[in-house]
This record gives structure tokens, C-alpha cells and sequence, in this order.
């Protein structure tokens, strides 16, 4: 194949997705109007948050505080924090919190690491609620928040509804910026496609309620999630959502639940979290075959469309390289990423200063898109069976499971935290559920770019 033909292909495949994601996006949200956000009033069921944690130290307290802050109505919010073998002081630190809750905040933690989905999992088996809100460890959450989420489950066949990802650290250096406008963008234009039929595929575990009993429903397969009998932990927020879409679910979103996130300051941590997300991409576009093209014709196009550009685009830029027509591929990059650099500065006009960038903050993916998918995506396709989480510089500190981590599950001892009684009393999971202080609850359940 000449470097024209994959050329022509990967401008064809662009073609396709901008259509999709732009001008197919919004059309359809000035067609549906008023009913693209939908939302109600008359329901508020009890919610526990879930924030599963791992060496987070003091920065869990702005966590756990945004949470406990939030104007959902206080006797029916509760938040649980899964401690997963902290190995400085976390768990120290989110005990302070809990002491000041007033009951509302309970903290458990795995005498063995699980890892993040069964952390979650153990987690909302001590929950009661009908919902269940995901957040991750380092966001802190709007106080409307968590209201704004349960408003937008106006259909019993909504399973999931996510929020708006922002990032905390915007303006540390030119990387943390380019990220503000690749956040925005994701949410404001490239899920539009999606959200107009309700099958947002892949909903952020920063920020998203899910009805508990689908989680229950849906345990068996992400209990046992695997590549060549290896469990991997990437790519769990995609792979959750799919499998929601999949059974027959719907899932939207609000950007009026908003949640803000540090993004990685060093290429280090850049090019380690894009690893992460090929993986992710990879293993969910190819397991997404099976079941895509029975949803919507239209929303498979898009599927199949990214996953062709995520497999093509290497080859492209590969090409262009060796037949020395890289340097005009970039010229062309950077035209179209001032574009979008424009057009995001209007938009964002009326954002207080420090809660936006540049112009050209935008610019700098010219020269990462070609190493994030070149290089990137070639090593992703031949280590989808790590077990390590590269993000973040936890993985280093990981300690290991054990062998058989459905044992650890049962057997995995715990401190919780009940304001006014003792903090160390042990509890142990159980075949039949949680044993604590001479309780028993049983429940099941679980999950989460």
C-alpha cells in the first residue's frame, strides 16, 4: 500500500469522525432542543459515593470534603472509602475526615491490595442505596454536583450517567494547558454523537452514578476481566460502560456535574496514561464488534471508524517518514489545532481567566499525536496483558495480589471507621457478605480516558 492510499484513508476516516462528532453532533443537539439534557425533580433516591484509594495522602481530605459538602440532601448521601493497602498516609488522613462526618463517611480498607475494581466492588457491597456515584481519589466535586447526575436518570433503562472532567491543575505549564482543551473538547463536541441516542461509550469513573442493581447485574463479567488469563485493571471505566450499553442499558451525561482532575505535568506521565488508554481503546473497539452494529448504524459507524483511524494512523505517519513528508503532515496538524484553538478561546470567553488557556495552548498535540499513536499504539497491541496500571507512579508501589484474588476478596479483613465507636474493629468479607463488629449485611454488586 503507497503512502497516498493510506493517506487518502486516514483523510477519509478524519472526514468520517469529524462529521460524526461535529457537524452530525450538532445537528442533532439543536434537533432534539430542550430534550438533549433532560431532567427531573421529583427524584432522589439514597446515594453512596464510592472513592477507591491508593497513596493519595492529604490530598483524599479535598476529596472526601467535596463530597461530604454537597448539597444533596445530607440523610441521603452517604461515602465510602476504600483504603487499598496505602502505603504512606492515607488512610490516616481520610480517618480525620471521617471523624468530623458525623456518620455520613466510612472507611474500609483490604488487608490485601485488590486493586481498583475490587476495591469498588467491595466497596458497594456495604453500600444500600439504589445509587451508586464513582469518583476517583484525587478529584474534588462541585457541591450541585451530585444532584445534577441523579436529575438526568429520567428513564428506568438509564443505567449510568457521567459528568464533565475538568482539570485542577490548568495552567502548571504548557502540557497541563494543551490537556484543559483536549478535556473541553471531549466533553463539549466528541461525545455529542453519542449522547443524542443515549449510548455514551465510555463513561469517566472521576465522575458517575450508576444504578446500583445494573452493577449488580453486570459483576460476573467484570469480576472476571482478562487478556491471555491475565486480569488487567486499564481501561475499567470504557470497558463498564460497554458492557451497560451492551446489556441493553442506556447511559448519558450532564455538564452540569462537574468534577476536576490533576492531568500528568511530565511527558513521562503523559506518554505512561496514553499507553493506558491505547490499551483501553484496543481491547474495547475489538470486543465492541461482537455487539456495536446492533445498536444504531450510526453510532457503529462512529465506533468502527475510530477504531480503523487508531490502527491506520501509524502506518501513516510511518510512511511519512520514510518517504520524508513528515514535516508537511505537521504543517497541517498545526493549522488544524489553531482551529480548534479559535474556536475553543470564543467559546470559553466568558470563563473567569484562570478558567481557561490560550489561543495556541492547543498546539503543542501536533508534535505528541504522532508519538502517542506511532509509537504508542504498536506497543500498546503487544502488552495488552500488563497488569500494571502505568499512571500516576502507583504502580511502582503496588503491593501484589493474591494468587487467587476471588479468595482475597472473601477473606480480605478491613477497618472501618463508625464516628463515635473505635476505628480498628476488624470486619471480614465473607461468602455471605460483610461480617463487622457482629453484623452481617449481604449484598453484591460493583465497576471506570
Amino acid at each position: 500500500m503507497t503512502t497516498h492510499t493510506l493517506w487518502v484513508i486516514v483523510y477519509c476516516l478524519g472526514v468520517v469522525i469529524f462529521i460524526n462528532r461535529y457537524v452530525a453532533g450538532i445537528i442533532l443537539r439543536v434537533i432534539r432542543g430542550k430534550k438533549w439534557d433532560e431532567a427531573r425533580d421529583d427524584y432522589e433516591p439514597m446515594v453512596t459515593a464510592v472513592i477507591p484509594m491508593f497513596n493519595e495522602g492529604v490530598a483524599i481530605k479535598e476529596t472526601l470534603q467535596s463530597l461530604l459538602d454537597s448539597t444533596y440532601p445530607h440523610n441521603k448521601l452517604r461515602v465510602i472509602c476504600i483504603d487499598d493497602c496505602s502505603t504512606d498516609d492515607s488512610y490516616e488522613q481520610a480517618r480525620e475526615i471521617a471523624r468530623k462526618s458525623g456518620g455520613r463517611l466510612k472507611i474500609i480498607r483490604n488487608r490485601v491490595n485488590l486493586g481498583k475494581r475490587r476495591s469498588i466492588i467491595r466497596a458497594v457491597r456495604e453500600a444500600e442505596s439504589e445509587i451508586i456515584v464513582s469518583v476517583d481519589s484525587d478529584v474534588v466535586v462541585d457541591k450541585g454536583a451530585v444532584r445534577q447526575l441523579i436529575r438526568r436518570f429520567t428513564d428506568e433503562r438509564i443505567a449510568a450517567v457521567g459528568g464533565w472532567v475538568d482539570v485542577r491543575n490548568k495552567h502548571d505549564n504548557w502540557l497541563t494547558r494543551m490537556q484543559v482543551v483536549k478535556y473541553w473538547y471531549g466533553y463539549f463536541f466528541l461525545k455529542n454523537l453519542e449522547w443524542s441516542f443515549r449510548r455514551v461509550m465510555c463513561l469517566s469513573g472521576c465522575l458517575t452514578a450508576y444504578r446500583r442493581r445494573v452493577l449488580v447485574e453486570l459483576e460476573p463479567l467484570l469480576e472476571e476481566r482478562s487478556i491471555l488469563g491475565v486480569p488487567i485493571k486499564y481501561g475499567e471505566d470504557r470497558f463498564l460502560t460497554r458492557q451497560i450499553v451492551k446489556a441493553g442499558y442506556l447511559t448519558t451525561m450532564t455538564l452540569d456535574a462537574r468534577c476536576r482532575t490533576f492531568v500528568p505535568t511530565t511527558l513521562g506521565a503523559y506518554f505512561s496514561q496514553q499507553l493506558r488508554w491505547r490499551r483501553s481503546n484496543i481491547v474495547d473497539y475489538a470486543g465492541g464488534f461482537s455487539h456495536i452494529w446492533r445498536l444504531n448504524p450510526i453510532i457503529a459507524i462512529h465506533f468502527f471508524s475510530l477504531f480503523a483511524l487508531l490502527l491506520v494512523y501509524p502506518l501513516a505517519i510511518i510512511r511519512a517518514l520514510i518517504g520524508f513528508r513528515f514535516f508537511s503532515m505537521l504543517t497541517l496538524h498545526v493549522a488544524i489545532l489553531v482551529i480548534f484553538g479559535l474556536v475553543y478561546r470564543y467559546r470559553t470567553r466568558h470563563f473567569a481567566p484562570e478558567e481557561r488557556v490560550g489561543v495556541f495552548a492547543f498546539t503543542p498535540l501536533t508534535f505528541l499525536m504522532p508519538i502517542t499513536y506511532a509509537l504508542l499504539t504498536p506497543l500498546a497491541l503487544f502488552t495488552l496483558d500488563t497488569a500494571s496500571w502505568e499512571t500516576r507512579g502507583h504502580e511502582e508501589a503496588t503491593l501484589e495480589p493474591s494468587p487467587n484474588p476471588a479468595e482475597a476478596m472473601r477473606e480480605s479483613v478491613s477497618s472501618e471507621i463508625v464516628v463515635g465507636e473505635p476505628a480498628t474493629a476488624p470486619a471480614v468479607i465473607g461468602a455471605g457478605g460483610v461480617v463487622g463488629r457482629r453484623r452481617t449485611r449481604s449484598h453484591a454488586q460493583l465497576p471506570a480516558a
